[in-house]
This record gives structure tokens, C-alpha cells and sequence, in this order.
């Protein structure tokens, strides 16, 4: 077997190039060869994929955390054919690996041992728009609240994990509603809106539970609706998501669509798989059983 690895040096708080000489050794204990590529910059790990001789691997494997399988799916699929795209395999070591938990892919030694196993699953790839050219994402993207948390969060992350915790406070403190108008499989409503995510997955920031109800091979995606609340609500209802019971608070709507359409007044960013990226009106589709990853 022979993989290419994508590797993001700046994951998991620059942890991430240490530890790569652990999983190259790893891999070759496991009589598997490899092909190591160390992103520069931020998105020369986009174009690190697209060059890649894909038909000499048996796998491509993302070294990182959510955003580094974002740049990776998203660089094979703007150059390959779905068909032709190699199993994509995730070695978790980011500071959000969200994604990965609904392949059972806690730690490096899970990314190791999926390698090993080479047995991979077709799971549903969703897509989004931004000026007539398409982007994919697999975890989730949203926007609102939780996006204002996450570009609060990037000016203190040197904070680390504690970064969240200021840019919730920070936001919940300069709590503001935009005004949205969401088509569901055809179905329109509106109104104030706190936040809204539309999940592949479940998980998000590492370890909340956005979409309880959510599956990577469904063909649908759970859009998870949080309606206008007082701050206090909105404080004591966070904590709810690491169980996933934040979606029984009356002001939280959930739906099940293959196709949804977003409008906000005013204009809000999006957070595809925990990059700050791409801003709304947006239209993000289910591409049913798409790509394959290890498990």
C-alpha cells in the first residue's frame, strides 16, 4: 500500500510537524510506503492536492485537524472525478477534529490503525456556492453566532482552547440577530435568527454535538436552526450542545433536507468544516455517497 500524506504543520497548535516522524515510522512498521507533503502556508495545502499523481496512491491521508480535510476534499474535487479519487484517510491530530469522531477516529493511533485496515466507506460530501463556483464540505457550515464566536476565537488563539470560551462571552455580551430567509426542499421560512448550521455530521468544535440526529450516509443533511433568545438563555443553552440536548430548547428547530437556499440580511460569513470561509447568500446541496474515507 502507498498513501500520500497531506500534511498541515500548523494544526493542533503547531503540534502537528512533531509528530510526524512518529507516524512516517508508524506506517513504515505497517510495511506501508508513503509520500510526505508539508503544506507552507495556509492554502498550499489546496495546492499541494490539486497536483497530486493521484493514480499512484492507494489513499490520500489528511494530516490535521477539520480544515485540513476541507482543503484536501476540496482540492481533489476541484481537479478529480469523483470516481477516480483515491479513499481519503484522516490522521486526527488538529485542534477540532470533528469530523473524524463519526468515523470512530479519536486519535493518531485511530488514523494509524484505519490506514492499516484500508477499508473504506462511501459517505455524502455536501456542497455550498459562492460566485458561481462550488466548494465541499463533509463536516458542516453555518453561520451567525457561532461564527462570530470562531473569528473572535482566531484573535486569541494563542489562548488555545480558552479562545472559545472569550469569543462566547465577547459575542453573548455584543449579541446581535440578522434576519434570514431559508428555503427547505422548496419550503421557505423566516425570520431573526441567532445561528444556523447545516450538519453532514454531528460534531463540531471537537467535541459539541450540533446535529444529534445527523448520519455521514443518509443522503440528507440536519439543519439545526437557533431562533432569537435573551442572552441568558443563549448562555445557559451552550452547554447544552456537548449532549446535543440544546435542540429540545423551544427556540431550536432541526429539518432533514437534501437542498437548502440562505439569505441574511445583513450579509454573514460562512464556517465550512471550521474554516472562515465564503459569505452568504449561499445554496448548499447533498451529494449522496460521493467520496470515500478510511475508517
Amino acid at each position: 500500500m502507498k498513501v500520500a500524506l497531506i500534511v498541515n504543520p500548523y494544526a493542533g497548535g503547531k503540534n502537528t510537524e512533531k509528530l510526524l516522524p512518529l507516524i512516517e515510522k508508524k506506517l513504515l512498521f505497517h510495511h506501508i510506503e508513503y509520500h510526505s507533503y508539508i503544506s507552507l502556508y495556509h492554502k498550499h495545502l489546496l495546492n499541494l492536492t490539486t497536483k497530486l499523481k493521484i493514480d499512484q496512491y492507494d489513499a490520500i491521508i489528511a494530516i490535521g485537524g477539520d480544515g485540513t480535510n476541507f482543503q484536501v476534499l476540496n482540492g481533489l474535487l476541484s481537479t478529480f472525478k469523483p470516481k477516480n479519487i483515491p479513499p481519503i484517510g484522516i490522521i486526527p491530530v488538529g485542534s477540532g477534529n470533528s469530523f473524524a469522531k463519526d468515523l470512530n477516529l479519536h486519535n493518531l493511533e485511530d488514523g494509524i490503525k484505519s490506514i492499516v485496515k484500508n477499508s473504506p466507506k462511501w459517505v455524502d460530501t455536501c456542497s455550498f456556492t459562492q460566485a458561481q463556483k462550488k466548494y465541499y464540505f463533509v463536516n458542516l457550515t453555518g453561520l451567525g453566532f457561532v461564527t462570530d464566536v470562531a473569528k473572535t476565537a482566531q484573535k486569541f488563539k494563542f489562548f488555545k482552547d480558552f479562545s472559545y470560551i472569550i469569543g462566547v462571552f465577547h459575542r453573548t455580551f455584543k449579541l446581535k440577530f440578522h434576519y434570514l430567509e431559508l428555503e427547505i426542499d422548496g419550503k421557505t421560512l423566516s425570520g431573526e435568527n441567532c445561528f444556523v448550521e447545516f450538519c453532514n455530521s454531528r460534531f463540531t468544535g471537537g467535541n459539541m454535538m450540533m446535529a444529534p440526529e445527523a448520519k455521514i450516509d443518509d443522503g440528507f443533511m440536519d439543519i439545526i436552526i437557533a431562533g432569537k433568545m435573551s442572552r441568558t438563555s443563549l448562555l445557559a443553552t451552550l452547554p447544552k450542545i456537548f449532549k446535543g440536548t440544546h435542540i429540545n430548547h423551544p427556540s431550536v428547530r432541526s429539518f432533514k433536507a437534501k437542498k437548502a437556499k440562505i439569505k441574511t440580511w445583513p450579509i454573514k460569513t460562512l464556517l465550512p468544516d471550521g474554516e472562515l470561509f465564503g459569505s452568504s447568500p449561499a445554496t448548499i446541496i447533498v451529494h449522496p455517497k460521493m467520496i470515500r474515507y478510511l475508517t
